[in-house]
């Protein structure tokens, strides 16, 4: 049998477990993973592109623990009363080839992108950071927020966003939440003073929501939303104001907003900045740039996390997902009742 959490059990463990316990927990698990990356088998997201969007799966291994995840990503899907990304992912054992865990991770993702997004600002905002601005208040930006709160205690926000309902929705769910939130009158006005930007738009164009000459020396600038080919946020000459890192070279040069750079554009990757291979942030005016796209080995974390925290409760339940038949030679015994041929 197979350990299951679905969706309604993982709204559960959440509503019932401290988000900021939660997020803490999970910038722990990526940090170890993170810390040996090497280890792991690393290949770029299998993608399926439509007019529509895109079907992605993402597979990694440490060679104990093999994991993918299904995830979609479909930006015209709100307009038509569909979430724009839905995900489950698999933990499965290499010894035997078993999957053993499984989840949804349409919510698991947006805690797993919101964690990652924090624990890079841990290493590369800066130590006095105490604000932030949220350009983008789709369905991805509280959990930005609450990652930021959780890594670094940010509690001063200013948004803006084109579609109003979207902000008034921000608003609605975090100033409960003992956010200080600015309504910005544009971009522009939104990062005035911010320590850290977090960029989280959906449209997939090469889309320019943040000008080059907004960015104050200092800031950390996290990209959330360009994550597929065609698909960008920033300026492209901010991303020569400052040092980039990123998650997988090979797949963030393809995806991320590095592809309208040169190929031989310097990043670093985190792993390198997170184990002193490489320096993140050297001063206290350099601007840093986390061009985020996702990479498997975040889901990877991610659903190690859930399954160390659900274990033994009635947060997980059980399905049948793999045959096992008696005798494992005799699959066609399982079915042996069928009517015979003729």
């Amino acid at each position: 049998m197979t350990r299951f959490v679905g969706v309604q059990d993982m709204v559960r463990w959440i509503g019932q477990s401290d988000v900021t316990t939660i997020l803490n927990g999970m910038m722990d698990y990526l940090e170890h993973d993170f810390q040996r990356w090497q280890v792991f088998d690393k290949s770029a997201r299998v993608a399926s592109h439509t007019p529509f969007g895109v079907i992605e799966l993402m597979p990694t291994s440490d060679h104990e623990t093999y994991a993918f995840k299904y995830v979609n990503g479909h930006p015209s899907n709100p307009a038509r009363g569909f979430q724009t990304v839905t995900a489950f992912g698999v933990l499965a054992d290499t010894h035997n080839g078993y999957p053993r865990f499984m989840a949804e991770m349409t919510i698991l993702t947006a805690l797993r992108t919101a964690a990652t997004s924090g624990l890079v600002a841990k290493h590369l905002a800066r130590t006095d950071a105490s604000s932030m601005a949220m350009i983008g208040t789709g369905s991805q930006s509280e959990f930005q927020a609450l990652a930021m709160h959780a890594a670094l205690g940010i509690t001063t926000l200013r948004i803006w966003d084109r579609d109003p309902d979207a902000m008034a929705k921000f608003v609605r769910n975090m100033r409960p939440r003992g956010f200080d939130i600015t309504v910005a009158a544009d971009a522009r006005d939104a990062v005035r003073g911010a320590d850290i930007i977090t960029t989280c738009t959906a449209d997939k164009v090469h889309g320019s929501v943040l000008p080059a000459d907004a960015v104050a020396p200092g800031v950390h600038i996290n990209t959330v939303g360009g994550d597929c080919p065609g698909k960008t946020e920033l300026d492209p000459r901010i991303l020569h104001l400052g040092d980039i890192f990123v998650e997988y070279t090979p797949q963030t040069r393809v995806e991320g907003e590095i592809q309208l750079l040169s190929p031989s554009h310097p990043v670093t990757e985190l792993w390198e900045a997170m184990t002193g291979r490489h320096p993140g942030r050297t001063s206290p005016e350099q601007i840093t740039i986390f061009d985020s796209v996702g990479f498997a080995i975040e889901d990877f974390s991610a659903l190690r996390y859930l399954q160390d925290a659900v274990r033994g409760t009635d947060f997980e339940t059980y399905i049948d997902l793999v045959a096992e038949p008696d005798d494992p030679k005799d699959l066609f015994g399982m079915v042996g009742s069928l009517s015979p041929i003729g």
